[in-house]
């Protein structure tokens, strides 16, 4: 059986591309329940300390396959819609920091993969847009929370709403493209950037993640940082990290 999820690693950061080249890498059930497969081993990898999520064949991925949907089967459409939340919390929530390497068309679910993402790397040339509206339907995928987190809420209403596309430069000035990709290949680019990720202390990522998904409010963050600095503060990262400070030397982390 054809995969449609790829993997492979560059040292402590792992590349998951989504392969299904015939439909731009639009989103069916079983490219769901693979990434799904795919994103939980990676999270429980000591030997990862990042991750890279690109699409083949020159396109990010163009949303939901439409095909696959179905309008007289709500149980499946529930199942559907929760297979996509798990993959999003585990991109936005969990612990290892994720960069999205996009090019080509980033459309609809393609635009919520790439959002849940820690840093956007995009090739100039790519489209992004809220496609669900294109065909009656609303954002999903946490597009509700995310858009708004990166743009204001009139222009999270506007490209929600309209579904209209827009180019990698309207979306770097917007602030949802963090790196453009202008002279080297949207990849490497993405690779790099993951590369520092993997340097960073693991425990403190993950739980300023997790922190960072789950604060609503001042006495929220408050109630976070205080579980979570107490556990960091006892950990042999930290330790190491101070011995390294003092030392002038550089860190290592373990992760524990």
């Amino acid at each position: 059986m054809a995969s449609f999820v790829e993997t492979s690693r560059d040292g402590m950061v792992a590349v998951v591309t989504l392969n299904h080249v015939e439909k731009r890498n639009a989103m069916s059930m079983e490219m769901r329940h693979e990434l799904l497969g795919v994103l939980e081993d990676l999270q429980l990898d000591a030997t990862c300390r990042a991750i890279v999520l690109t699409g083949a064949g020159g396109s990010f991925c163009a949303g939901g396959d439409l095909l696959t949907m179905r309008s007289d089967d709500p149980v499946g459409s529930r199942h559907r819609l929760e297979l996509g939340h798990r993959i999003i919390r585990l991109l936005f929530a969990g612990p290892k920091p994720s960069v999205a390497a996009v090019e080509g068309h980033a459309l609809g679910l393609g635009l919520a993969l790439t959002l849940a993402c820690d840093m956007v790397v995009a090739h100039p040339q790519t489209i992004f847009g809220a496609s669900q509206s294109r065909v009656g339907l609303m954002p999903d995928m946490a597009l509700l929370w995310t858009l708004p987190q990166r743009v204001n809420m009139g222009k999270a209403k506007q490209i929600m709403m309209l579904g209209e596309p827009f180019a990698a430069s309207e979306a770097a000035v917007l602030g949802l493209v963090d790196v453009l990709a202008e002279d080297r290949p949207v990849l490497t680019v993405a690779l790099e950037e993951a590369k520092r990720f993997a340097t960073a202390p693991p425990l403190a990522v993950a739980l300023t993640k997790a922190a960072l998904a789950r604060a609503t409010d001042l006495e929220s963050a408050f109630a976070m940082e205080a579980d979570g600095q107490v556990m960091l503060l006892q950990s042999a990262d930290h330790v190491e990290a101070r011995a390294a400070f003092f030392a002038k030397r550089p860190m290592v982390f373990q992760g524990r």
